[in-house]
């Protein structure tokens, strides 16, 4: 195999590809990026098992070949490479890759590729095009509420459906549930979809920035995103989410509102006296217009908080965990956030004042 290539292009590929390798001391291989040369273009593979990343960018081909190299001795190497435009990569005897520029020449011990996985190619029977904007909001929506546990994997996921002209996101880890509905141009049928909570991230960051239209094709073991050069596979979680429409409040006691910048900046004076439990009490008084937010520590001190707000129903005290309502805020676009209490033992929920397309509920913490 050699090649002659834009060094920013390989570059850019090899760091997204290197994201999704593994150290595997069964399999060694998967520390290792794939490059398979033929025609004009380079692909780039890299894969963990569990999701798998394909990479094209067009190179000169002068010869042919398939070699197996170690990803973070490669992007770490290209890093430092700084003024060359254009760089030759070949391999050569002893299973070595030697990189060549004009100032630099360096080489590096490759493995077998013949013991690089197949990263699997999904079927388009089952597939709908979307924004890669839209995809990303909706998991960057709802991910933080999956349990980080595996011991339940159909909570560690995050659920993924259609409603009409709806695409749903929804993740819970038994405690909260986050729900996000983008709307779609050419809807498709998607019973059930489960992304594993590990994967996210990198799934994210892949299509972050994209802001293009990308094919999404999916089985029941696997989900791929594709657009122009770059594939993206994960692994699918085999299991039912639970049933979470039955646990959503049909109606409220009390409805407050208040701009999200003040509960948020609330919160996090409130949170420095909290406990070992992130406890919270948050208290509605539709006498004095206001929402307080008290907090308690033996060791530290205590905090009450007072936050303006626009209150109708009854009085309530309910205790929360913290860092379960400040998670959603980030999820929240509009300037201003309706808090719906719904009892003492019933969840609270949680959406930008005027938009549907976001809802957070949080289950209250027993004293």
């Amino acid at each position: 195999m050699k090649i002659e290539c834009i060094k920013e292009k390989l570059t850019k590929a090899v760091s997204a590809a290197e994201r999704v390798t593994s150290k595997n001391p069964t399999l060694p291989v998967l520390s290792c990026i794939l490059f398979e040369v033929s025609k004009n273009s380079l692909t780039i593979k890299a894969t963990n098992l569990d999701l798998g990343i394909e990479i094209n960018i067009p190179v000169k081909v002068l010869k042919e070949g398939k070699v197996a190299i170690p990803s973070q001795i490669l992007n770490t190497f290209l890093g430092t490479i700084q003024n060359d435009k254009n760089i030759t990569i070949e391999t050569t005897e002893n299973n070595t890759v030697k990189i060549v520029g004009s100032k630099t020449s360096t080489t590096i011990k490759s493995l077998p590729y013949d013991d690089f996985p197949n990263i699997p190619q999904v079927s388009d029977e089952q597939s709908f095009k979307i924004s890669s904007v839209d995809v990303v909001k909706g998991l960057k929506s709802v991910w933080y509420s999956s349990s980080v546990s595996s011991v339940k994997p159909e909570l560690s996921s995050v659920f993924i459906h259609s409603e009409e002209d709806l695409l749903v996101f929804a993740a819970t880890d038994s405690f909260r549930l986050a729900e996000k509905r983008v709307r779609v141009k050419k809807p498709s049928q998607i019973e059930r979809i489960l992304v594993p909570f590990k994967n996210i991230p990198e799934i994210i960051r892949t299509l972050d920035g994209m802001n293009a239209e990308i094919l999404v094709c999916f089985t029941k073991n696997q989900i791929s995103f594709s657009h122009e050069d770059t594939y993206l596979t994960s692994r699918v979680v085999d299991g039912i989410f639970p049933d979470y429409k039955q646990i959503i409040p049909s109606g409220n006691l009390t409805e407050v509102t208040l701009l999200k910048q003040d509960l948020i900046q609330a919160l996090k004076a409130a949170n420095i006296f909290s406990d070992k439990f992130n406890q919270i009490n948050i208290k509605v008084a539709p006498e004095t217009k206001s929402l307080v937010l008290k907090t308690s520590n033996n060791d530290v001190g205590e905090s009450v908080n007072s936050v303006d707000a626009t209150i109708s129903g009854e009085a309530i005290a309910v205790n929360f965990n913290y860092k379960y309502l400040s998670d959603c805020f980030q999820s929240i676009d509009s300037d201003s956030v309706s808090l719906f209490f719904n009892g003492l033992s019933r969840p609270l929920v949680i959406r930008g004042t005027g938009d549907k397309s976001f809802l957070y509920l949080v289950m209250p913490m027993n004293k």
